[in-house]
């Protein structure tokens, strides 16, 4: 099993930034994917960003050029810089982690981000 724990949420005025962490811990296989999905009421869980143990990134449309996710292996860390954030950002924004063997897939428990107008 693989526990993910997030930190970083919280208030901050459009145009402002936030840094959400997340660290793994478990059995955490070298060879996986970690990301961050998030929700707002009323919607889907959509794919923020994820980062493969390699390196390779991929972004929501939404994001890009004001979102950067990063990550560090030694600790099973990943990491996202959210820069000029906007009102319509504001959701729980999930950790996930990918294993591939066997594929499963696991979810922290969200950490909520509000941009206020």
């Amino acid at each position: 099993q693989v526990q993910l724990v997030e930190s970083g949420g919280g208030l901050v005025q459009a145009g402002g930034s936030l840094r959400l962490s997340c660290a793994a811990s478990g059995r955490v296989l070298s060879i996986n994917t970690m990301g961050w999905y998030r929700q707002a009421p009323g919607s889907e869980r959509d794919l923020v960003a994820r980062i493969s143990s390699g390196g390779s990134t991929t972004y929501a449309d939404s994001v890009k050029g004001r979102f950067a996710i990063s990550r560090d292996n030694a600790k099973n860390t990943v990491y996202l810089q959210m820069n000029d954030l906007k009102p319509e950002d504001t959701a729980v924004y999930y950790c996930t982690l990918r294993s591939f063997q066997p594929l499963k897939d696991y979810w922290g428990q969200g950490t909520q981000v509000t941009v206020s107008s």
